[in-house]
């Protein structure tokens, strides 16, 4: 049976939508961030900034980094998590017993691929490997990456108060054991941990008619890895 055709748009509306939003709310990010950054120059004696070096500031660079390092490491965590742990009842688990990385007849690769399977999940060895570890691998190499340019971004804005107070700078290795470093970083982990948390329960017993998020909403509440 041939697959419908759909619009470019409408075949890919939901990551053009994010996408969409996470543009806005960057730009909305900005502007709300510099007008409260040189509201807090004004207060403290200081000469305002201007949009575009507030924008290329440690003080929005920081802000920025550690929002995307928590949430790469909230999919990177749940990715791999997600291959051993269940639980039972909700959509976003697989049922009990059938934890693990599954066959190769389950997963369809090498000879149990077919003609539209991706060409690294047929050729078999490490392309095979590392493409069945793909999206894991990468979302901990952006969380790394994003953690990194947060403690370089926070190093830098740390340092920029120290100054200010007429303190000495510590160096980045030195910056890496404050607290100001871990502060930032717990503060966004937990947050995202009960984020992911609350999901895998409330979808036990809670529905969304319509949203492959949710089982449907007749299923059972025992009912574990349905989607609606």
């Amino acid at each position: 049976m041939t697959a419908p055709r759909y619009g470019f748009l409408r075949a890919n509306a939901l990551s053009l939508s994010f996408g969409a939003l996470f543009v806005v709310t960057l730009v909305g990010q900005v502007i709300a961030g510099s007008a409260d950054f040189n509201a807090r120059q004004v207060a403290n004696g200081l000469p305002t900034v201007s949009l575009l070096d507030y924008v290329t500031s440690s003080s929005f660079g920081v802000d920025v980094m550690e929002n995307w390092q928590s949430e790469y490491l909230q999919f990177f965590l749940y990715v791999f998590a997600t291959v051993w742990l269940v639980q039972r009842g909700s959509s976003e688990s697989k049922e009990p017993g059938k934890e693990g990385r599954e066959s190769d007849e389950e997963q369809e690769v090498g000879p149990h691929s077919d003609d539209e399977s991706p060409p690294w999940a047929r050729t078999g060895g490490w392309r095979t490997a590392v493409f069945s570890r793909s999206l894991g691998l990468l979302m901990g190499v952006l969380f790394l990456l994003t953690w990194a340019a947060t403690s370089v971004a926070g190093w830098a804005a740390y340092n920029s108060q120290r100054l200010g107070q007429r303190q000495d700078p510590v160096s980045w290795v030195g910056y890496l054991g404050e607290a100001d470093f871990w502060n930032r970083s717990f503060q966004n982990w937990q947050s995202e941990m009960l984020a992911v948390g609350s999901m895998v329960i409330f979808a036990v017993y809670l529905r969304q008619r319509g949203s492959p998020e949710s089982k449907p909403v007749g299923a059972a509440h025992a009912d574990t890895g349905q989607t609606g």
